[in-house]
């Protein structure tokens, strides 16, 4: 069994038990079986004290015969099964050692006979939970507490939840008044509604034990119990193990109210490997190491660790319980949650978390636990399966976000700032639904219920937007005005939303929603607003609403499946083409209807003539009633006359007919419901009903088309009273195609032998009576036939077993039966319905008889019967089924044999034929045998396969197979053998294949190439054959080998050769004659000489001469190309016989490659020569241009030349005030003295000195080799033109801090006054001018800060010639000087828990603090801690330390901590950051703080000291359990409790509790102890009730065991018991020893109450106590139960308390 461990102090309800499975109880009556119940209720309550937490310190054989006793055990295991039970070991919360306890169980379990339990115990618990009724289903109200002795409640999760501030003492004693009375106990809303209410509390226990103990007689119906036995409740017991899920208990037992909840199940069986516990393991992130998360894990405990972080919770996917109570979260951060979808429990109780807004949406989470942390809502995603919320002890301060909850049960927000306002718990039922049960561990209260429906419908929908919680008889107004706030800037302009609701909706009637626009009169009234609606329904408040198909209208009728759901309509006001945002109202649930239904429409729709099909429509409102179909009917109305009611006219849809012609239609509908109420019947009157022209519809020819039957013409007539219409018959002429009249005024026609074959055709003129016609119509019957055969009688015979043959019979009518076809099918049912389920085993065959195969054995064979006649002609098929399925049979063989040539290498293959179910593996053998009768050698390497190569050593030997057949089930059949039937011979020699390699060309060699088989292979022969064209073949003298080489003589012959295989043995096989190769054909075509023809000079033409030998000459070919090198060479693209040199060829050679062929297209071997280097042409300057100069353009004149690779000419460029004529150029130098040379190179770039002068170019044509030709010289044609004003490389440059200079370089003629101007671009890219600034320097305003600058440069050239304006680029963004941080200091100190603060130094310069005052943002701190232990050199960031203060953890003691700042200016820069180191960190002093003990003030609890540890890590810090008397200042040390939990005991009543806890830190330092303190222990109610009633009685006596042998044994045998009566009273106590048949009653011990009289109690044993009247008399009893022996206890105390320092009477409240 699997439970989540409790928390302490979690004031949640507690988590469930998940029951690992049910044990039945025998119900035999034997005293064996009982005790069998024993053993299995020691093991539930082991195992419930397990699940608890291991907070139970021991539980001894008495607690199991009370669990035996007690029916209402909440949990049952199956796992302990021996006779002695040893209960689980507990462990600490903080996941110490477990602490191991004693058993007192022993060998009592070993008796057949108890004195404690009657014989007639009979009611196993499997029938006990199969009575539960489920947590959400409500029990009936006639369930009566009598009912226990057939069913007694138990609670499915196996726990009271007992979490509230205390039990209601009077309200426990009105529930245990009305607990004995058996018809209103278990009827109070209570105690059915949730099951645990009633079957576990208090209150109902008491009512059980008295019926129990009522029930004397063993009936077969229930169980009884004899007055021994006692049902107590386990509110005292299960309160034991369950007390750490409340908090300390401060109030007084009348202030206290024990609750019970019921959580989800979750069905698992724990064990180890779906079960991960870690608790209090200061685990610190789930990739941790050793953590071994894995998908497997099912139910995972990490509470009381300091995990931060969710990240790794990925891979449990199948987790169903996740305990992350008391960790480090903080969140957000639950994303990682979304993998967890079969989780079913959450707990994250005890943490710091602020908001729920990352919870993702988890399918199956049942219950949530996030109490105790510091969320201010409970915003988060919808949960559709959450039953339980448990938010206590949080900062919730608002409803506004509340999710959907759509199964919510329970909600607990105790001590929450939010209770504060009114009718919080109204505002809960609202927002939760119908499905809350309870609030703050309570069942909501009525005036709450009452309360919360009298607030509007969308009341919840206004609370979760923010709305703030009213009255409810304001509420109506306020919401609307909050709801009009939200939607006001929404509305269409000039509009108020006067109104915005529904009605109340009933089932089935008219619903209607209302919205109403009111126009400001101010404002225009035109145009109107169109409104449109949608209408949704939910399940509840806050659910997804679900659009209505359809539903757009203003009115909507609610169906039935829409009662006691929400309505919702959206309504989109349209102003004009603008639609606006929608706006909605919300209905109350839909109520059901009255139950009459109403006609609210009725219409009529269909053209009315006659033919025409109209049909009557009803709305009808149902208004609750189930929808039922309504009594319609037509009526016919002539004119003057009364309706007449059409018979059969009886729907909704009528054909209009020709009755109704002339005549008006009354349509009359009467609604009914399906249960017969019937509404108000409503008529609808129709206009005049018209004639339809004469036509006719759906002509058909009918009758069987055959020969000798008499087919009929038929149709549909419309068009008023039908007159003599014309028929006609039509026969179709086979030459012609036409169709002839055989037959006219008869719609009928026999068919004679002349129309075989033929098509007939019929014609169908109508006409009326008036005898007007319409229009004919023709129909064609199929091709008449002759009478087609007919089988009847079919039927199979033949025995219906897997691989019988079967056959069918049947008898053929209508002719000479032909090869007719049978087809078979298998079925899996005997009644046979067409072809309907049919498996077809065959296809149609002629063949009779079938072999059934192994596919139809369990069917029903049908056999498909098609007769046909010699001719062909098939008629319907019959079919037959088989009376019975078909049987298998055995697994045997019908058939095995062997295939194959018994020879070496020769491939034997095995076939056989299984029958008998489906195949197996069945088992395959090869053997060879010496003789045939011999057992045989098995051959292993074969065995399984059903071929087998022979291989050598099964020469001369017999080859045998065997096969076991084997079915599919396992069965095997008899083994079969088949033997082979001769030896194995050896191979005799052949050729596999032969063939001649080689060509069929003279001189070449041709091999032979073959494939030899048949033992190895000897001196085979071969002999060579020529064959002429006419087939005379002759053998080539001398050619004997394996090649042959061709010779001139084998031209146009055919070659083939022949082999005789010869074995080694000289045993010869077949000769062997390949296919002959050829013809013999003549060598290749030849070039024999190839030759250039003309001078190797560039401009010169080439060609070639070849001449030709190899046949007659055909298309030859040649190629040309220029060749480099002997490696590297070019095709030239030319098929021409000549070639003309080019600059290209110059200094290279040309290659012809010349390729000869014959006329029949064969090609020779081509052939090449190369020529000479070609040599170039002599230098010629041809042309010399010179174009428009303009400045700083470069230009290039235009020239031509010729001669050989082009080589640096000679060239100079000379500058003229005047042009140049052409007697001029000759000689420049001597024909003008204002010439001057400004560039001696190919191209010139004008410059500005060139401006209005001529440009001459004297230029010298010069070869590569440096061979020289004429110079020429050519003149520009204009003086040199200026450029236009450009200005380039435009820049602003910074001179100093704020001072910017602008810059750029002119060009185009002579500068003259350039412009220069500033700009300022913002961020947003907008370019602005800044006025005033005209110059080339600039200086920085503060308006220029956080922008870029921008120069302008416009160029003016001399003669006033404006340019473009150029802008420079961008300068970098102009900023104030960066804030500075002069020193970071840290104030605190560096020891755990101290709290670090880091403060900034800022420099004393005046720009510093104008920067800092005017233009600092904001100061980061980022927080860091040393990766290692004393390491100052790497540093890991802290997550979420973001603040200039930092706490000192625990973690960080012995690390270097670090703190980081960056200074943020207005304009985002950030400062380089500043660093502050601290030494490593010290541990604190060890301290425990928030020190308390938790548990619920009983008796009969489990206590648990709980507190906050800081100083280091802990130690062994020591705990000590005391007692204080109320009042006095004395602590009375508890010996032996030094754990953190203690389970109280009646020693412990009126005492308080208290624990002194000495933190201790792990290296020896204590700190100081604390303690803490509980209020008085109480009585546990059950036992406080009878305690007092026995002490008002006076008297009391009490059955007991005693042990005989007093050894030092510690455990007692069942042989050593014997029966004691206990007398007490107020005056003495007397043990008495019950007489016998041989022994009379004797008196053991009495005394009076006086010292030294007392009680002593046994903590390691909860059922024996022993009884003190002197130092030499005493005893010690053994009562069935620890609730029995405190009974007992306080009842003698009770008496003695005279002698008591402390009155008993005060502590169990008794008047005195």
């Amino acid at each position: 069994m699997e439970e989540a461990l409790v928390q302490p102090g979690e004031d949640v309800v507690e988590k469930p038990l998940i029951p690992e499975k049910q044990i039945s109880v025998g119900s035999s009556e034997s005293t064996k079986e009982v005790f069998k119940t024993v053993k299995v209720s020691v093991a539930s309550v082991s195992s419930l004290s397990e699940a608890k937490g291991h907070v139970r310190k021991r539980l001894d054989y008495k607690a199991g015969l009370d669990a035996a006793s007690n029916v209402m055990k909440p949990t049952v295991s199956a796992s302990l099964k021996s006779s002695n039970v040893v209960p689980a070991a507990r462990r600490n919360s903080t996941g110490g050692l477990p602490e191991k306890r004693q058993s007192n169980i022993g060998s009592v379990a070993g008796k057949k006979t108890t004195p404690f339990v009657s014989a007639p115990v009979r009611r196993s618990l499997p029938e006990v939970r199969s009575s539960l009724p489920s947590p959400i289903t409500k029990a009936s109200p006639r369930a009566k507490v009598s009912g226990t002795r057939k069913s007694v409640p138990v609670s499915p999760v196996g726990r009271s939840l007992n979490t509230s501030t205390g039990s209601d003492v009077a309200k426990q004693e009105t529930a245990r008044k009305s607990s004995m009375k058996p018809a209103s106990s278990a009827s109070s809303p209570s105690s059915s509604r949730m099951v645990t209410s009633t079957s576990l509390g208090s209150s109902g226990s008491s009512g059980i034990r008295k019926t129990v103990s009522k029930v004397s007689s063993s009936s077969a119906r229930s169980p009884s119990v004899s007055s021994g036995l006692r049902a107590r409740s386990l509110s005292s017991s299960l309160d034991r193990s369950s007390s750490l899920s409340g908090r300390r208990q401060v109030a007084n037992p009348e202030s206290r109210d024990s609750r019970f909840i019921a959580l989800p199940q979750v069905e698992i069986k724990a064990s180890d490997d779906v079960r991960l516990d870690r608790r209090g393991h200061r685990v610190r992130s789930l990739n941790a190491s050793g953590l071994n998360l894995s998908a497997n894990l099912e139910f995972v405990y990490l509470r009381d660790n300091l995990l931060s972080t969710l990240e790794g919770v990925e891979i449990l996917k199948r987790v169903k319980v996740l305990d992350l109570s008391f960790n480090d979260f903080k969140g957000p951060g639950f994303e990682p949650l979304e993998n967890c979808e079969a989780l079913q429990q959450l707990y994250l109780a005890g943490n710091q978390i602020t908001s729920l807004a990352s919870l993702p949406q988890l399918p199956n989470l049942e219950f949530l636990s996030v109490a105790q942390n510091k969320l201010k809502s409970l915003s988060m995603a919808s949960q559709p399966r959450l039953q339980v919320l448990a938010a206590s002890k949080n900062k919730i301060s608002t409803l506004k976000g509340f999710p959907h909850l759509p199964v919510l049960e329970h909600l607990r927000v105790e001590e929450n700032p939010i209770l504060k306002m009114p009718h919080f718990e109204a505002a809960s039922i609202l927002l939760a639904g119908p499905t809350l049960k309870k609030f703050n561990d309570r069942d909501l209260s009525q005036d709450e219920l009452a309360l919360a429906k009298r607030y509007p419908a969308h009341t919840a929908l206004c609370i979760r937007d923010g709305w703030d919680f009213c009255r409810p008889e304001h509420a109506a107004e306020s919401t609307f005005r909050f709801l009009v706030e939200q939607w006001k800037d929404y509305l269409p302009l000039g509009y108020l939303l006067k109104e915005a609701s529904i009605d109340q909706p009933f089932e089935e009637d008219a619903c209607r929603c209302h919205f109403t626009f009111v126009q400001n009169s101010t404002l225009s009234t035109d145009p109107h607003v169109v409104l449109n609606y949608q209408w949704f329904v939910g399940e509840r408040m806050l659910s997804d609403f679900a659009a209505i198909p359809d539903a757009t209208e203003e009115v909507y009728w609610p169906k039935r499946k829409d009662i006691d759901k929400i309505l919702k309509v959206e309504c989109t006001p349209l102003l004009g083409e603008t639609k606006y945002p929608c706006i909605f109202a919300i209905s109350s649930p839909v109520s059901p209807g009255t139950g009459i239904p109403k006609v609210v429409n009725l219409e009529v729709h269909g053209e009315l003539v006659e033919g025409n099909i109209i049909r009557g429509y009803a709305e009808v409102a149902w208004c609750g009633g189930t929808p039922g179909k309504g009594v319609a009917s037509w009526l016919r109305r002539k004119w003057n006359s009364s309706p007449v009611v059409i018979t059969g006219a009886e729907d909704e849809e009528y054909r209009l007919t020709v009755d109704d012609i002339d005549s008006s239609l009354v349509f009359m509908y009467t609604p009914v419901t399906e249960d017969g109420a019937k509404g108000e019947p409503q008529y609808k009157y129709t206009d005049f009903v018209k004639a339809a022209p004469p036509s006719v519809s759906n002509v058909r020819i009918i009758g069987d088309v055959a020969e000798g039957n008499a087919i009929k013409g038929v149709g549909d007539y419309l068009g008023g009273r039908e007159g003599p219409s014309k028929f006609e018959w039509l026969r179709e002429n086979q030459d012609t195609g036409d169709f002839l009249r055989v037959s006219t005024g008869t719609s009928e026609y026999i068919l004679t032998k002349e129309d075989v074959g033929r098509v007939m055709a019929f014609v169908y003129i109508p006409t009326n009576l008036k005898g007007q016609e319409g229009e004919s119509v023709l129909v064609a019957s199929n091709v008449v036939k002759q009478a087609p055969p007919k089988v009847t009688k079919v039927k199979i015979i033949g025995e219906l077993r897997e691989n019988s043959k079967i056959t069918v019979t049947g008898i053929v009518t209508g002719g000479t039966e032909g090869s007719s076809r049978v087809q078979w099918f298998k079925k899996r049912s005997s009644i046979l319905d067409g072809e309907e389920d049919l498996e077809a085993l065959s296809t149609s065959k002629i063949a009779k008889a079938f072999r059934i195969p192994l596919g139809a054995v369990g069917y029903h064979i049908v056999a498909k019967y098609t007769p046909m006649t010699p001719d062909g002609e098939s008629g319907e098929g019959a079919y037959a089924i088989s009376d019975r399925a078909v049987e298998t049979l055995p697994p045997s063989l019908n058939f095995l044999s062997i295939t194959g040539d018994y020879t070496e290498d020769g491939m034997l293959t095995a076939s056989y034929g299984y029958i008998g179910g489906h195949e197996g593996k069945s088992k395959y053998n090869w053997y060879l045998h010496e003789v045939e009768t011999d057992s045989g050698s098995l051959l292993p390497e074969v065995s399984g396969l059903l071929q087998y190569r022979i291989t050598k050593a099964a020469i001369g030997k017999f080859i045998s197979f065997q096969c076991i057949p084997i079915r599919d089930d396992g069965i095997v059949g008899e083994a079969r053998t088949c033997m082979g039937q001769e030896r194995v011979c050896p191979g005799s020699p052949r050729l596999l294949s032969l063939q001649i390699v080689g060509n069929a060309i003279e001189g070449t060699t041709l091999s032979v190439e073959k494939k030899y088989w048949g033992g190895e292979e000897g001196d085979s022969l071969f002999c060579w054959f020529r064959t002429s064209s006419d087939g005379m073949q002759n053998e080539i003298k001398g050619a004997s080998t394996a090649s042959y080489m061709l010779s001139v003589e084998d031209i146009g012959f055919f070659i083939s050769v022949s082999c005789e295989p010869v074995r080694r043995d000289w045993a010869r096989g077949p000769i062997v004659l390949s296919e002959q190769i050829g013809p013999i054909i003549s060598g290749p075509p030849t070039c024999q000489s190839l030759g250039f023809l003309g001078s190797m000079i560039e401009g010169q033409r080439v060609s070639f001469v070849a001449s030709y030998s190899g046949g007659e000459r055909g298309d030859c070919s040649h190629e040309w190309f220029r060749k480099q090198s002997t490696i590297v060479r070019e095709k030239i693209s030319t098929f021409a016989e000549f070639l003309d040199l080019t600059l290209e060829d110059v200094g290279r050679c040309i290659e012809l490659v010349y390729t000869a062929a014959r006329q029949d297209g064969m090609k020779g071997s081509p052939r090449s020569i190369v020529s000479d280097i070609i040599a170039p042409a002599d230098p010629i300057g041809v042309d010399l241009e010179i174009l428009d100069c303009v400045e700083d353009k470069e230009v290039v004149p235009r020239k031509t030349y010729f001669g050989g690779q082009e080589g640096v000419g000679q060239y100079i460029w000379y500058r003229t005030k005047n042009k140049l004529h052409a007697s001029e150029l000759t000689d420049i130098s001597a024909a003008c003295e204002d010439a001057v040379i400004c560039g001696k190179t190919l191209t010139y770039l004008p410059s500005l000195e060139d401006v209005g002068a001529y440009l001459a170019l004297y230029w010298l044509p010069t070869r590569a080799d440096g061979k020289c030709g004429k110079p020429l010289v050519a003149t520009s044609n204009s003086p040199v033109a200026p450029a236009l004003p450009v200005v380039s490389n435009v820049r602003a440059k910074e001179l100093s801090s704020g001072v910017y200079s602008g810059e750029g370089e002119y060009f185009g003629g002579y500068e003259g006054s350039s412009l220069f101007s500033w700009y300022r671009e913002t961020n947003e890219g907008t370019t602005i001018l800044i006025n005033g600034a005209n110059l080339s320097m600039y200086e920085v305003t503060d308006s220029d800060y956080n922008c870029r600058l921008l120069f302008g440069y416009t160029p003016v050239r001399s003669d006033s010639v404006v340019g473009e304006l150029k802008l420079s680029e961008p300068t970098d963004i102009v900023l104030p000087e960066l804030p500075k941080i002069e020193v970071l200091a840290l104030t605190g100190k560096a020891v755990e828990g101290d709290i670090l603060t880091a403060v900034e130094v800022i420099p004393k310069s005046e720009t510093q603090q104008c920067v800092w005052s005017k233009y600092k943002k904001d100061v980061k701190y980022q927080w860091f801690c040393s990766s290692d232990v004393e390491d100052r050199k790497s540093y890991e960031p802290l997550p979420t330390q973001y603040s200039c203060s930092y706490k000192v953890r625990l973690e960080d003691i012995g690390r270097h901590l670090r703190c980081e700042c960056i200074v943020t200016d207005v304009f985002g820069r950030l400062t380089e950051p500043v660093y502050a180191e601290t030494a490593p960190v010290l541990p604190g002093i060890p301290r425990i703080d928030k020190l308390e003990i938790e548990g619920r003030g009983f008796h009969t609890n489990l206590y648990a000291v709980r507190g906050i540890y800081s100083g280091g890590k802990e130690g062994k810090s020591r705990i000590q359990w005391l007692r204080s008397m109320v009042g006095s200042p004395d602590l009375i040390s508890i010996q032996g409790e030094i754990g953190r939990m203690y389970e109280a005991n009646v020693d412990d009543v009126g005492y308080r509790l208290v624990a002194i806890y000495t933190p201790i830190r792990e290296d020896g330092v204590e700190g100081e102890p604390v303690s803490a303190s509980t209020e008085p222990i109480a009585v546990e109610p059950d036992v406080f009730k009878e305690v007092k009633q026995k002490l008002d009685l006076g008297s009391v006596k009490f059955e007991a065991l005693c042990d005989k042998d007093r050894s030092s044994k510690k455990v007692a045998s069942v042989g050593s018991l014997e029966r004691r009566i206990l007398e007490v009273n107020r005056k003495r106590v007397k043990v008495v020893k019950p007489g016998s048949r041989t022994s009379f009653t004797t008196t053991e011990i009495r005394g009076s109450y006086a010292p030294t009289f007392h009680v002593e109690l046994f903590r390691n044993d909860q059922h024996r106590l022993r009884i003190v009247v002197e130092s030499d008399n005493e005893v010690d009893l053994l009562v069935q139960s620890r609730h029995l022996r405190d009974i007992v206890v306080l009842v003698i105390r009770g008496f003695a308390q005279r002698f008591n320092s402390t009155s008993l009477n005060s502590l169990l409240k008794i008047e005195t």
